[in-house]
């Protein structure tokens, strides 16, 4: 790998603040580039929403970022998943055109599989975000809770439970794979597990970090003591 395309996107202003702002992407790009021993022969830079698996007809510099780095036979390089899409079917048509890119925070080693994978995830929880809000305000609705009432409010309550768990385990039937692979390569514990995790970007069901009773959670929903 001699050359590489640098693609960043930003969907809002605000984005600088959370790490994925146009300056943070580019520095990590720069220095998976320098640790690479690889050129950036031309950046990238949109300013587009990623929602949406026809997001690609609403993203031209992408577009100009593929064609170019497959005439360059050079792949395209992202600073994180999302910067692409969190969408799985987005990530699965770029892959059909053949145009290796590669995630910075990910590594060079990161396979076709594993990055499906990561934007499983991270779409399964956008929706499990959605699904929730739309369940707790489905349940007041239907039990015509109104703020204040303890008995209506325990109920929404309990209801709001059910879906959690619900999602709870739909999250972790997502990520049990990662936790496999992890631990074929050697990781036995739960402490080395929920770290790998941490260092692979991958949050948790509530957007936070892995830790040993996280880890240990999701295997017992997975059947795993």
């Amino acid at each position: 790998m001699n050359q590489i395309v640098s693609y960043i996107r930003v969907s809002t202003g605000q984005q600088g603040k959370s790490g994925l702002g146009i300056e943070a992407q580019r520095a990590a790009i720069a220095a998976f580039a320098a640790t690479q021993g690889a050129e950036i022969v031309a950046e990238h830079v949109e300013v587009e929403t990623g929602k949406g698996a026809d997001a690609l007809e609403r993203r031209p510099k992408l577009s100009a970022a593929l064609a170019q780095a497959k005439k360059a036979k050079a792949p395209v390089v992202v600073a994180k998943l999302c910067r692409l899409s969190r969408d799985v079917a987005f990530i699965s048509g770029l892959m059909s055109n053949r145009v290796p890119f590669i995630v910075a925070e990910l590594g060079a080693d990161a396979d076709p599989f594993m990055l499906h994978v990561y934007a499983a995830l991270a779409e399964k929880e956008r929706n499990l975000i959605a699904e929730r809000t739309k369940a707790a305000l489905a349940a007041k609705k239907a039990q015509g809770v109104t703020l204040g009432n303890p008995v209506n409010l325990a109920a929404a309550g309990a209801k709001g439970a059910a879906v959690q768990r619900a999602g709870a385990d739909a999250y972790a039937a997502n990520v049990l794979p990662v936790i496999r692979q992890i631990q074929a390569s050697g990781v036995a514990t739960l402490r080395g597990i929920a770290e790998a995790l941490n260092a692979r970007g991958i949050p948790t069901a509530r957007g936070g970090e892995w830790h040993s009773m996280t880890v240990a959670n999701v295997l017992k929903r997975g059947g795993t003591p």
